[in-house]
């Protein structure tokens, strides 16, 4: 077992491993989940895989992320993808807000992150990769949840969650799910929701990052994605938080999480009963930091979205990058394996 970096793996996953080892054309898929600044302990990481593990592909492959995942995998997605995730780490963990920030302060602020993060040329890197092909989730708003007004969206929401807690399914009445996919077919079918589906290009990939981001009560929701439905959409993650879909049955899924356990939706992160179906996670190997990574951080924790209100400014910031630097043991200790090969002790069973 590695100190820093905790391999988890589904039967099939698993046995591919150890009768292969860590080679890059063995995955056919890449995901990556909402979190928010739970991300930066799999920086180092992030840097590793897209700028060494997969560098040279020439082989198709497809991308899932929600929200901050989406953000990430967009990344992945762009001419030099180091560059650009790194860009992205910088402008998350030294962002700043007013003491009492509104949504409108925080919608501008993460408007004026995407543009310096895309640029002039991101939009079509993404929208274009013959390589990586990126698909990225938002959710589609239904009757209170789709209201701006604070008052109707907390009614629309807690409405959400009730049904929810009764059966996930019942999420539909308040939300559908968008993929919206770079070239002209969507890799991934899903029939669990009523999902739309559309394709990315140069003049919506900005309205797609904004969208899936786009926390309830916290931003803006994105009105009417080009090529997309009408509507309102909001934060990918909402009905796929960390995923329980089909990923397909070609290849391995590889999976960066920055926690050991997978939850379905955002409305299931309380309810303890609310489990995966394993199936969905045969041929899944997750990348995790381990728990003796994570104790040994400040606060023994991970960074999360609660420290803008715990910390103060310049405390975040220093914990922040201790975190962003921290995770790179992680990498190290990935390129080793892919290097030296990987032992069945050194891989978790999926659960």
């Amino acid at each position: 077992m590695t100190k820093s970096l905790t391999i988890i793996a589904g039967p099939s996953a698993k046995r591919t491993l150890l009768d292969h080892g860590f080679k890059q054309e063995l995955f056919n898929v890449v995901v990556s989940a909402s979190g928010g600044p739970k991300w930066f302990i799999l920086f180092g990481l992030d840097k590793a895989l897209y700028g060494d593990f997969f560098s040279g592909r020439r082989k198709p492959i497809h991308t899932l992320g929600s929200s901050a995942g989406g953000w990430q995998l967009g990344c992945f997605a762009r001419k030099d993808p180091v560059a650009a995730i790194s860009l992205l780490a910088d402008l998350y963990s030294n962002e700043e807000y007013s003491e009492r920030p509104t949504v409108d302060e925080i919608s501008q602020k993460a408007q004026v992150l995407l543009d310096t993060l895309l640029g002039d040329q991101g939009a079509a890197e993404i929208a274009n990769n013959p390589v990586v092909h990126t698909h990225i989730l938002a959710d589609r708003s239904r009757g209170l949840v789709a209201s701006e007004n604070k008052a109707l969206q907390i009614a629309g929401l807690g409405w959400a969650a009730l049904t929810n807690a009764i059966s996930r399914r019942w999420l539909k009445f308040s939300f559908e799910r968008l993929i919206l996919h770079s070239g002209p077919t969507s890799y991934f079918q899903f029939s669990d929701f009523p999902t739309h589906y559309a394709q990315l290009q140069e003049n919506n990939v900005e309205q797609a990052l904004l969208a899936t981001g786009a926390i309830p009560l916290i931003l803006k929701g994105v009105k009417d994605i080009p090529n997309a439905p009408r509507g309102c959409y909001r934060d990918g993650g909402i009905i796929d938080y960390h995923f329980d879909v089909p990923f397909g049955r070609e290849g391995l899924v590889l999976y960066p999480h920055f926690a050991q356990t997978v939850t379905p939706g955002w409305f299931d992160k309380k309810l303890k009963n609310r489990q995966v179906n394993p199936r969905h996670y045969d041929n899944v190997v997750l990348l995790t930091p381990s728990k003796e990574l994570v104790s040994g951080l400040p606060y023994g924790k991970i960074s999360d979205r609660t420290d803008f209100k715990t910390l103060d400014a310049a405390t975040r910031k220093k914990y922040w990058q201790q975190v962003l630097s921290e995770g790179h043991r992680m990498a190290e200790e990935f390129l080793d394996i892919v290097e030296k090969g990987i032992q069945s002790e050194q891989i978790l069973d999926f659960r």
